[in-house]
């Protein structure tokens, strides 16, 4: 099989990349860099089977090449992170709709099948948890940027069902919940990465909100599974699929053991919402999957434990932060340089 998958370069993209590739399947990647990055697949580079672009969706002839080469398209290019969201609501909502919509016309051409990834954020303010595909979408108020991206998604969703509908376009959706691991930046905001480096450098671990609300993290690994799981199979064209697991912890309780795993001397401190984003910022108290869907379609149910996906992405984060500390062949010469 030939897949190409916009937003290769990224966290959840570049772990796919490399499944894909150890079962044997040709693997192309789209992706501007945005918020990818060439370090996340530099190790695939050297795989004769993997081909990387780096360019946006937006290309339209580019896109259409790779779609003509490719068997199934794996849509995740997209703008994420509360931070980027809040701070960004334009290119949010240009980059999630406009290339949705470039994926799933270039693809309908020749009737290649698309999966569309979205999110637990379309969940909005529900309190109906745990989130059941079929529910009711509870997003806040258009003046409030945070709900740009949930509305952005829950559109994606509408426009890839449509041509499903419509053009017989076959199409799948499934909605992540807090995908976590290794590669993972805290740049944009995602929580397990950004408690690790501040309890690995000894800076206090700063915890948004009253740290009362609660979230499931799924590790990286069940995540691609699951992916793989739906892409095999044909019952799941049409369908919205949930990937996530149902441990559920509250914000100051990860907090806590990202600190005790880590070993470290952190303080826990809390930032007001106000602050962490913008006045009138609003999040959801819990936000759990219902995993009956994924399980009946799949036979697979994510359980990675959340203390060894803590530990693998400690693990990790040391690691990347000794490679730092060693200098490269042009740094040691231009010390040397400078010493003579």
């Amino acid at each position: 099989m030939r897949y190409l998958i916009t937003g290769g370069a990224g966290f959840i993209g570049s772990h796919l990349s490399e499944t894909l590739l150890e079962k044997g399947s040709e693997v192309f990647i789209l992706d501007d860099l945005s918020t990818g990055s060439v370090e996340n697949i530099r190790h695939l580079k050297s795989n004769n089977r993997f081909h990387h672009f780096f360019d946006s969706i937006q290309n339209k002839h580019l896109l259409a090449e790779l779609v003509d080469e490719s068997d199934v398209v794996i849509h995740l290019a997209a703008a994420v992170g509360v931070r980027l969201i809040v701070e960004s609501p334009v290119r949010t909502l240009e980059t999630n709709i406009h290339g949705t919509q470039s994926v799933l016309d270039a693809a309908s051409k020749k009737k290649k099948l698309v999966f569309i990834a979205s999110t637990s954020e379309v969940y909005g303010k529900s309190d109906k948890v745990p989130f059941q595909e079929d529910a009711d979408l509870v997003l806040g108020p258009t003046t409030k940027a945070r709900w740009s991206y949930a509305a952005s998604k829950a559109l994606d969703e509408f426009l890839a069902l449509s041509y499903w509908k419509e053009r017989k376009q076959p199409v799948k959706i499934a909605r992540f919940f807090n995908t976590v691991g290794p590669r993972q930046t805290g740049r944009y905001g995602m929580v397990v990465p950004n408690f690790v480096q501040q309890a690995l450098a000894g800076k206090p671990i700063t915890v948004f909100g009253s740290g009362k609300q609660s979230r499931c993290f799924c590790d990286v690994r069940d995540c691609v599974e699951s992916l793989i799981r739906l892409l095999a199979n044909d019952h799941c064209i049409g369908e919205v699929v949930n990937i996530g697991t149902d441990e559920e912890i509250s914000i100051e309780g990860l907090a806590q053991v990202v600190k005790e795993r880590a070993g470290s001397d952190s303080p826990i401190t809390y930032i007001p919402y106000d602050r962490a984003y913008e006045p009138g910022f609003e999040d959801m108290p819990r936000r759990i999957p219902s995993l009956k869907k994924l399980e009946s379609l799949t036979g697979f149910r994510p359980a990675t434990p959340l203390v060894e996906i803590v530990d693998r992405v400690i693990a990790h984060s040391k690691k990347r932060n000794a490679a730092r500390l060693v200098p490269t062949k042009d740094e040691m010469a231009a010390a040397q340089a400078a010493s003579d």
